[in-house]
């Protein structure tokens, strides 16, 4: 019963104050697309990995810290300040300096040097942050080209021939673009001397050391990248060939040079503006490249010749980037062509 302004009773029944029914949604609140729940779950379990990689890697790193000695019998330098390792071969015509490319050192021109020492005296440094010499931060081209031009200065060597593979040709165009009078003349062999990019690789901490280091430990992903690169002319690496490869990069300073000189420039390498002044030289100038190299473009040559004011390129048929390896009686003969050219006193 209800009671109206008067006092009166009315007979109308009480009615109920209800609230207003829950909307579905509200209930039910509506899902995320089934795409975001699973990037999300993908993007924790990611997290939950690299942590735990992380955490794994720093006792993993710490128990492999043993590092090997430089093999016995090195020859050494003091060029520019930094104590380098350098091989000699021949003794008697003009003298050829050559400069190595990345993941390599004077080991690697074994075959070709071999070769030139028939009619030169032939010399090759490992350039800091690699093989054997000394590892001397900043790890970049210009420092490179001043212990290069410190090596020439030091050994007395009168007026080389300059011969550079891959990432060796930035620093050995720097080192003639600073002394252009020290060298009789200049060869790119495959290599365009341009900037190689800087991978991020600091972001990864430690877990890019252990990944160095797995991949170091691995006969077979060392003869899988070599043979990538080297193509099938190549032979297959023995256990002594694995270790040439190898065993650089497991002395003391080895890991930190490796990942100071990624850090600070990825890879030698100089502006194109800088290496069009190369043009102006009036030293002769060639290039050599493998017709397969597959880490440059297909015109890479003639692109690279131009851009040096070099003639028309060398280009090796069946050769890949280490055509030093796979083909060297033809590279030989290539650079046998630039001396030729070569002016003592230009």
């Amino acid at each position: 019963m209800a009671v109206d302004e008067s006092g009166v009773e009315s007979l109308e029944p009480e009615r109920q104050h209800e609230e207003p029914p829950e909307p579905d949604h509200a209930l039910h609140p509506p899902r995320r697309p089934w795409h975001r729940r699973v990037l999300r779950r993908l993007a924790k379990t990611v997290a939950v990995v690299f942590v735990t990689l992380t955490m794994l890697s720093v006792p993993y790193n710490a128990y492999t810290a043993g590092r090997v000695v430089p093999p016995p019998g090195l020859t050494y330098v003091e060029a520019d300040g930094i104590h380098t390792r350098y091989v000699e071969w021949g003794t008697t015509g003009s003298p050829i300096v050559l400069v190595h490319g990345a993941f390599e050192d004077s080991d690697t021109w074994q075959d070709l040097a071999t070769l030139l020492a028939q009619h030169h005296r032939v010399y090759a440094l490992d350039l800091t942050g690699s093989g054997y010499s000394q590892r001397v931060a900043p790890y970049t081209t210009q420092h490179m080209a001043a212990q290069l031009n410190g090596l020439v200065a030091a050994l007395g060597i009168d007026h080389p021939l300059l011969v550079s593979h891959s990432s060796g040709a930035a620093v050995a165009a720097e080192a003639v673009l600073e002394t252009p009078h020290t060298y009789s003349g200049l060869m790119f062999l495959d290599g365009d001397g341009l900037p190689i990019p800087s991978p991020p690789t600091w972001i990864l901490g430690p877990l890019r050391t252990s990944a160095l280091r797995l991949v170091l430990r691995s006969d077979w992903t060392i003869r899988t990248i070599y043979a990538s690169q080297c193509g099938p002319a190549c032979p297959r690496l023995d256990a002594a060939g694995v270790e040439q490869f190898r065993r650089p990069l497991q002395v003391a300073g080895a890991e930190q040079g490796l990942w100071g000189t990624i850090d600070d420039i990825g890879g030698p390498g100089l502006p194109a503006s800088r290496l069009a002044q190369l043009r102006q030289l009036c030293l002769p100038k060639a290039v050599t490249f493998g017709a397969q190299d597959s880490m440059f473009a297909a015109n890479a040559p003639e692109t690279v010749a131009a851009n040096i004011g070099a003639p028309a390129p060398t280009v090796i048929q069946g050769a890949h980037h280490l055509s030093l390896i796979s083909n060297p009686a033809q590279v030989a003969a290539s650079v046998e062509a630039l001396a030729a050219r070569a002016e003592p006193a230009c």
